[in-house]
């Protein structure tokens, strides 16, 4: 065989390598940044990074707005009906109907998807589990978020989650073709690449500011719905200070008969050198009800669909 021969057949014997190694690249294809994210997390549960519990409190319990905001979006959301097709054909007959109309013994298909997109406004993610019998779904579990902690494996992707309550903790394993039995939907977050920003997490200043302005104006109102001052003796007839119990008489008179709501309006009867003396901000002077209102406006802004 000649030298030219040969000097082709081997170009032709390292094509077909290079071809090869090719195309194991194109079967053995992932992402060029997920091993660096693994990197950071070194298969290390991560945690949620924010209070969950503050902002369900603050931002759902004790915030009208942002409670009503919540249930619109949430209700609205488990109202709409499931449809399944065959290609261009409905099927109203399926075991999967079934499955979403009584996901699990102890709930009824709105309520699960009402309690998820719940989940979703007030958390920025939520966590549903799929329960399989004979390789197929057979019930369906909303997961509490602040429970859950993301495993990340080796390509930087969830390869477990951890679900934690009462000092004990289960670990839901992803399979290995891929499947998982937990879906994880989370809102975009620039920031994090693991877990979703709450909706509430943004309002954060404004849910401060209407329930801090709720405080004030009940507060307001148990002190009889004037802003706080102070009494300032000016030393009549002489004296420079009240005695012991000139002052506790004072302190008791005020608690009984000027604090509260039963007594709002009742007119301050002051003795010789004492004058009132107001330490604060009127309610107009405060611009106290625009001010709620900007950050009603703020929170439903942040929540709205």
């Amino acid at each position: 065989m000649t030298t030219t021969r040969w000097a082709r057949v081997r170009a032709a014997l390292r094509a077909q390598r290079n071809d090869k190694e090719r195309g194991n690249e194109i079967e053995a294809k992932a992402s060029r940044t997920a091993g660096v994210i693994s990197v950071e997390t070194l298969g290390r549960p991560v945690w949620t990074p924010r209070d969950y519990a503050a902002l369900a409190e603050e931002g759902f319990k004790r915030n009208a707005v942002a409670y009503r905001a919540v249930r619109m979006i949430a209700e609205a959301a488990a109202s709409v009906p499931w449809l399944l097709y065959d290609g261009t054909k409905e099927v109203t007959a399926h075991p999967l109907l079934d499955l979403m109309e009584r996901p699990n013994p102890r709930e009824a298909g709105a309520d699960l998807m009402e309690a998820w997109y719940g989940f979703l406004q007030v958390s920025g993610n939520a966590y549903m589990e799929c329960v399989e019998l004979d390789g197929h779904p057979r019930e369906l579990y909303a997961l509490r978020p602040d429970r859950m902690k993301v495993i990340p494996g080796r390509q930087g992707w969830p390869e477990a989650w951890e679900y934690s309550v009462n000092g004990r903790k289960v670990t839901i394993r992803a399979e290995t073709n891929g499947a998982s039995p937990v879906m994880h939907m989370r809102l975009f977050n620039p920031l994090d690449d693991h877990y979703g920003l709450s909706p509430l997490e943004a309002a954060a200043y404004a849910v401060d500011i209407h329930n801090a302005a709720g405080a004030w104006n009940k507060a307001l109102l148990d002190n009889a719905a004037r802003p706080s001052g102070a009494l300032v003796y000016k030393g009549a007839e002489g004296a420079r200070n009240l005695s012991d119990d000139q002052f506790d008489r004072l302190k008791r008179e005020l608690a009984e008969n000027y604090q509260g709501a039963a007594n709002a309006g009742r007119p301050l009867l002051l003795e010789g050198g004492l004058d009132w003396t107001s330490m604060g901000l009127t309610p107009k002077e405060m611009d106290f009800v625009e001010a709620k209102r900007a950050a009603a406006r703020d929170i439903a802004l942040a929540l709205g669909p």
